[in-house]
């Protein structure tokens, strides 16, 4: 499914069981000792997933470790993006030439919960959503949404350094017949930043672009990419601030 989401220039592949193969790098292998056999294999099959598709570009396999913000490292010369959910495990990969980022999310294709709801989306937003439901009530929108915002951030951080908060940014989504597209961009002034110690931030005034990305629902699943065109983002201009809080990383 992630792969009908992608441009021709990203290599993209997906699992919906845990990998075996050859066995994770010694970086990788430090990371991942401590923790639970279950996440432990999630780990590795992910970065099998990846190493895959970095071969279908030539690129020789690397370790793909979790920097301190949790983002995984990609070779020089490449961008992308990891996913993995209950049941899927997804990667994303392209050349730095020909794409400056890239986003991917999988979410299990259910509503969110009424809490979660109300923290990740404006009153717009949800406005949005309703109208949305009225007219394809089957489509778990706020679910879409959610996961396109998470798309977004897996570009923004990279090339910014900083934090972005969910009412950073704003989602309009486009329906279609199992899968769509979706614009998202900064915005200011966001209803939780004034309680934040960075309260003076404006995501917008960094410059960086709305982005297109598309969406697809099925089997069970929520799916969205985002490929930021070579060229399109700023270079790291709030690089140094917080990344504390960030969206759900831990890739």
């Amino acid at each position: 499914m992630i792969r009908t989401l992608l441009p021709a220039c990203a290599a993209a592949l997906e699992s919906t069981c845990e990998l075996t193969g050859p066995a994770l790098f010694e970086a990788e292998r430090r990371q991942v000792a401590d923790v639970l056999p279950a996440r432990r294999a999630e780990y590795a099959t992910v970065r099998r997933v990846a190493r895959a598709c970095l071969a279908e570009l030539g690129v020789p396999p690397a370790a793909l470790v979790r920097g301190a913000d949790g983002a995984p490292r990609w070779p020089a010369g490449t961008v992308g993006s990891l996913t993995h959910c209950r049941g899927y495990r997804a990667a994303a990969v392209a050349r730095s030439r020909d794409a400056d980022g890239m986003g991917i999310d999988a979410e299990p294709c259910a509503p969110l919960p009424s809490r979660v709801l109300a923290r990740v989306t404006s009153a717009a937003e949800r406005a949005h959503l309703a109208e949305l439901a009225a007219g394809r009530p089957h489509v778990p929108w706020c679910r879409v949404l959610f996961s396109a915002k998470e798309a977004y951030y897996k570009i923004w951080y990279p090339a910014m350094g900083c934090w972005l908060g969910f009412d950073d940014a704003e989602v309009v989504l486009q329906p279609g017949p199992g899968q769509g597209t979706f614009a998202v961009r900064p915005v200011a002034g966001g209803v939780r930043r004034a309680r934040r110690a960075d309260a003076g931030f404006d995501p917008v005034a960094t410059g960086f672009p709305a982005l297109r990305g598309r969406w697809a629902a099925g089997a069970g699943l929520v799916v969205t990419a985002i490929t930021a065109p070579e060229g399109s983002l700023p270079r790291r201009a709030q690089a140094g601030r917080t990344a504390t809080g960030t969206l759900r990383w831990a890739q």
